[in-house]
């Protein structure tokens, strides 16, 4: 490891630790962010009851407050209009702009009730009203009491959910560290407040807590701290691991063979009317619009020859300063040679095939190409 990396990967250390830190510089590595997949609440957590519909205007009530679910190209402002909420009210009390746009299904707080809502029961059926069981009707209370205190409005024997507890996001906080900390599922969390794909919270948004619905799984109970976490049960306790057969890293790699690109060349360019203009390997084949040409394997100093005989039409620099040799043969066709170092031609200059044109650069190849007129062609077709 290089003594630069050093500094920089601690750097990087540092600042993933530090964006580990909440506001209150308690330490909380939520890594799933870089570790999609491997790290979830979903199994240390028991599934909770669906969210309840809300009313004809969005709006969910429970025993101790309401919310409203924003619809498609709602605004805190398009909210507040249809529940009768002051605008600046409603977007103030959800740490929102009132122009704010709002995804489809996500909740928003109400600072006060509403007049004339009626409670709303779960997404699958059940009662009218979402009772507290801890807030004097008793865990073993019947949904008909329930649906006596709603007005009427509940489905009778049907037993009520527990009314989902508030949380208002702090500085830090994820929506993964919120889950762990009330024991639920992050799907949902997600699914009870409309949270995007991504997860994202803002700083003062109200959430509503899901009651979760069933025990935890045996082992996932959650420890006091400083208790530490039970040792989970490795696979292999259940089933051995399948026998792996591996190679010690000094073994070395078997041998890659090296493909002789310049026997790409087919039959039928056999008879072709240039000769190769170096001694070499094809190192990078003909293809129109990227390489208009083809790259052939030559040290420095090799002699390169023009490929027919011709006229020198031109001699000019790539912007490397290399130089590009030009040779007008007849039937309208030019073959082009770079990847020079040294010229023995001058324009003008007649050449025949096999003459000396210059010396390979130190590239390593020679790039050559064929056009007929000023479209190019694949030179293999005219290799002899």
């Amino acid at each position: 490891m290089s003594s630069n990396f050093r500094p920089v990967a601690a750097a990087s250390l540092a600042v993933a630790l530090l964006a580990s830190c909440g506001a209150n510089g308690a330490f909380d590595p939520d890594l799933r962010r870089w570790m999609p997949g491997s790290l979830n609440t979903a199994e240390a957590a028991a599934r909770a009851a669906p969210r309840p519909q809300p009313d004809g205007r969005g709006v969910i009530t429970f025993p101790d407050y309401q919310v409203a679910v924003a619809r498609q190209g709602d605004t805190p402002a398009t909210v507040a209009a249809r529940v009768g909420l002051n605008a600046e009210e409603l977007a103030r009390h959800n740490a929102l702009q009132a122009n704010a746009p709002l995804q489809p299904g996500a909740v928003l707080a109400l600072p006060r009730r509403v007049a004339g809502s009626i409670a709303a029961g779960p997404a699958a059926g059940g009662t009218g009203l979402v009772t507290d069981p801890f807030a004097g009707q008793g865990a073993g209370q019947g949904a008909g009491q329930a649906s006596g205190q709603a007005g009427g409005q509940a489905a009778a024997g049907t037993a009520p959910a527990a009314q989902p507890r508030e949380h208002v996001v702090a500085a830090g906080e994820t929506a993964w560290s919120i889950a762990r900390r009330y024991g639920i599922a992050v799907q949902d969390l997600a699914s009870w407040n409309g949270l995007p794909g991504d997860m994202a919270l803002r700083v003062g948004q109200r959430l509503m807590i899901p009651q979760a619905g069933q025990t935890p799984p045996a082992g996932n109970a959650t420890t006091a701290p400083g208790q530490g976490s039970p040792t989970p049960r490795p696979p292999s306790a259940a089933q051995p691991l399948p026998e792996e057969r591996t190679t010690a890293a000094a073994t070395p790699a078997p041998a890659t063979p090296a493909p002789d690109l310049g026997a790409t060349r087919t039959a039928a360019s056999g008879g072709g009317r240039f000769q190769m203009p170096v001694s070499g390997s094809i190192i990078r084949l003909y293809e129109k619009g990227r390489n208009d040409g083809i790259d052939i394997a030559a040290d420095a100093g090799t002699p390169v020859n023009a490929a027919g005989g011709g006229t020198v039409a031109a001699i000019t620099r790539d912007t490397a300063g290399v130089p590009i040799v030009v040779v007008r043969h007849e039937g309208d066709l030019m073959t082009v040679y770079t990847g020079l170092d040294g010229l023995d031609v001058a324009k003008g200059d007649q050449v025949s095939a096999g003459q000396a044109i210059g010396k390979a650069g130190s590239g390593g190849f020679v790039h050559f190409e064929v056009r007929r007129g000023f479209d190019s062609v694949n030179p293999e077709d005219y290799l002899n």
